[in-house]
């Protein structure tokens, strides 16, 4: 499985019509990662991300790997949510939110849930356009050389890597060769 995922992520990259969308499964993996999981609103956001047009190999490998490093972030997510979820202005709009039937489930107010959605959200345009930003930029200047190094070449001879290349190609049905 892990394999298949970095092989449609590498299909991805490599394509010339999908920068976009590896982006936005990058930004997505992002939010997905700041927001503490097991409540509502992680749940939905993640359902909704198999809705859209995104690569869901590149947001489930961005989101393991952010899901390893938000912890460190923790303690600023939770003064972002405290600071959030404690403004006078929107009091009543809390209370509200809470008493409706399902909306308490999201954990809303939970100060690191609330840290991490605003975070995510503030994060997730940025985050977006710097990726497609970075997945054009290796299209354009690195990706024929990458393609032709001596490292390329030796790492295809690997079991693991040729597995990866060969799935690579059945999934992309394009010419380009690990080896």
């Amino acid at each position: 499985m892990l394999v298949k995922w970095i092989a449609t992520l590498i299909v991805a990259i490599n394509a010339n019509n999908r920068a976009g969308e590896v982006a936005a499964g990058v930004a997505f993996a992002l939010l997905l990662a700041l927001i503490p999981t097991g409540n509502l609103l992680w749940f939905v956001l993640f359902v909704v991300t198999f809705l859209l047009k995104i690569n869901l190999a590149g947001e489930l490998l961005f989101l393991a790997l952010f899901k390893l490093l938000t912890p460190l972030a923790d303690v600023l997510l939770h003064r972002l949510g405290a600071l959030v979820l404690t403004l006078p202005l929107l009091s009543d709009v809390f209370t509200a939110a809470y008493n409706l039937p399902l909306l308490p489930l999201s954990r809303f107010n939970n100060t690191v849930v609330m840290g991490g959605l605003i975070a995510g959200l503030v994060l997730w345009i940025p985050v977006f356009l710097l990726f497609r930003w970075l997945v054009m930029l290796y299209r354009r200047t690195l990706r024929e050389r990458i393609a032709g190094s001596r490292l390329v070449k030796a790492l295809g001879r690997v079991p693991l890597v040729a597995t990866i290349g060969n799935a690579v190609r059945k999934i992309g049905g394009t010419a380009m060769s690990l080896r």
